[in-house]
């Protein structure tokens, strides 16, 4: 079992409701989503691992155990390059859950014309995950977030 944490501080929803089809469907894989409070955040790592791939607007750790856990903050930013994003972390770093990875700026990211919904999910896994709370409520930074058993 894998408890994965909130990346970001805000609204939990479930990962159907990122307005992407491909997120939305389960195709990247089973987890949750955020609609992150409109105030600078800094983001941290979900579980412990090795980000495997950093990217401004997202990244994946991928834990000793085997599950990677994909962090992509808003959706279509990669149009963004990097503008909003600050990377505090390197790829290849070893991190632990609550880490700091990226500051970033969601009401930017909605001025921008993009959702700033975020959705973390776990890759290669055929497992549903298990909400650690109701969707609808607030969820501060690296609050539990799910629990998958992968």
């Amino acid at each position: 079992m894998v408890e994965v944490l909130s990346p970001v501080a805000g609204v939990r929803q479930d990962v159907s409701d990122v307005p992407d089809p491909v997120f939305a469907a389960g195709m990247v894989g089973p987890g949750a989503a955020i609609r992150p409070a409109l105030v600078k955040q800094t983001v941290v790592a979900p579980i412990d691992g090795v980000l495997a791939k950093l990217h401004p607007h997202a990244f994946v750790v991928v834990s000793d155990r085997g599950p990677g856990v994909l962090v992509h903050l808003g959706i279509d930013t990669v149009h963004l390059g990097g503008d909003g994003f600050t990377l505090l972390a390197e790829e290849q770093d070893r991190v632990r859950a609550g880490d700091e990875i990226v500051t970033w700026d969601p009401e930017y990211v909605e001025h921008a014309g993009h959702s700033s919904v975020c959705a973390v999910v776990v890759l290669d896994c055929p497992f549903p995950a298990h909400s650690l709370g109701e969707p609808g409520t607030e969820v501060a930074l690296a609050d539990p977030l799910f629990r998958i058993e992968c």
